[in-house]
């Protein structure tokens, strides 16, 4: 399945339309991938639920197709930040539960009720759904949100009682149902910060200072994917995987390959243009880079616009098996890769090549994480960037045959010791 991006504008015969639907350029998810991390997690957190969090257009690689993906693979709900996402999943006929967590006093809490997504509650909200409620006529799902120490979203621990007590006597009336209590950790992806063991202490005493007030939750959670990964006591009964669930580390010291995931985007193009050069030619705005002998520019036709960092000089391309350093500034629609002197037989041949800007990290090819390195970032804002000028295609939308092993990789299980 693709973006038919060219495919509906009218092109006249069917032989151009066939053309049409060869991508110039691409984001491929590999849904099995998506499935594989799922099954990770849902072995490493058993017995706590797993939710995929599949906000941001699934970090850049389609919400509707993960979330169906993560789904079949024993994900028990979605996670999304805006209820406009969750209306969105809902209309694709994915009646899964699904959190949405981030409002504002815009958003629509009258749809999120009729159509039974939970929402976060860190407050101000509170009112507004139970309205909503009314409105529907209908008890609104609600999960209470306090803040242990991220300084974002989330009831203080001095106001926790206050927002306790309103909401158990707006349930006592029927208007919701306090489904769960939840928070989010600041530093689980540096395992060894004390925060989170104080993070941890303040959520407990949040679910003592709920039961004490006759709050009876279906789920409690605050593990994301590096405390899943790392810190079992975060798991309670359901954990929020977000970047795991698209096969990416969030650990600095450990691959993808190393905590058994499979990234699942591969980011790919066409070369447009290979041509001969002398030594010393500038390349780009800017003349940032000359080239050291007569040598042999490729040109990528990817850029800012795309979603690649601007700043992301030095990032890897992969042509013909071989990784090429992006040379010169990036601009809007392009960059440039020095594959050095060739013959002009050869370079003929690089002329409309693929070329790959990042993908599973296979035989040494560039990854996510090698273009954050690049650009000074982290993994997720390198997925999550990739604009809609790059259609989306999808490979294993049909759920490939149970792996025959759910079991975690050998580094995975160590980290969650």
């Amino acid at each position: 399945m693709t973006y038919e991006a060219a495919a509906e504008i009218g092109i006249g015969s069917k032989a151009a339309i066939a053309k049409a639907a060869v991508l110039e350029r691409s984001a491929v998810i590999d849904l099995e991938a998506v499935r594989h991390n799922v099954r990770q997690f849902v072995g490493i957190a058993s017995p706590a639920a797993v939710m995929a969090v599949v906000k941001a257009d699934a970090y850049g690689h389609g919400a509707v197709q993960v979330a169906r993906a993560a789904l079949d693979a024993g994900a028990a709900w979605l996670g999304v930040a805006h209820i406009s996402e969750a209306l969105a999943l809902r209309a694709a006929s994915i009646d899964a539960p699904i959190l949405a967590w981030l409002h504002t006093r815009e958003s629509n809490f009258q749809a999120a009720v009729a159509a039974g997504i939970d929402v976060g509650i860190s407050g101000w909200e509170l009112d507004a759904v139970v309205a909503a409620a009314r409105e529907q006529e209908r008890p609104a799902r609600v999960h209470l949100k306090v803040d242990t120490g991220l300084g974002r979203n989330g009831c203080t621990i001095a106001d926790w009682d206050q927002l306790l007590g309103q909401a158990m006597d707006y349930q006592d009336q029927g208007l919701l149902r306090v489904v769960g209590i939840f928070s989010h950790l600041a530093v689980a992806d540096e395992p060894h910060r004390p925060e989170t063991d104080e993070q941890l202490a303040v959520f407990r005493e949040a679910i003592a200072m709920a039961e004490d007030a006759g709050v009876d939750t279906e789920v409690r959670h605050i593990a994301n994917t590096p405390a899943t990964l790392s810190r079992p006591d975060s798991h309670f009964d359901l954990v929020r995987v977000g970047l795991g669930v698209y096969g990416l580390s969030p650990f600095e010291g450990a691959t993808s390959a190393e905590l058994g995931l499979h990234p699942a985007m591969t980011v790919r193009t066409l070369l447009s243009n290979c041509k001969k050069v002398p030594e010393g030619q500038g390349v780009s705005y800017g003349l940032n880079y000359r080239t050291s002998e007569e040598s042999t520019l490729g040109l990528v036709p990817l850029g800012y616009a795309d979603g690649v960092p601007r700043i992301g000089t030095g990032g890897p391309v992969r042509v013909n098996g071989v990784n090429y350093p992006v040379v010169g500034r990036i601009a809007m629609d392009q960059m440039v890769i020095d594959l050095g002197p060739m013959s002009p037989e050869t370079a003929a041949a690089y002329k409309g090549a693929e070329a790959v800007m990042f993908g599973d990290g296979a035989d040494n090819g560039p990854t996510a994480d090698d273009w954050a390195a690049a650009a000074g970032t982290n993994n997720y804002e390198i997925v999550t960037r990739i604009s809609s000028r790059v259609p989306r295609s999808y490979v294993n939308e049909v759920p490939a045959a149970p792996e025959e092993s759910s079991a975690v990789s050998a580094h995975a299980e160590k980290a969650a010791l």
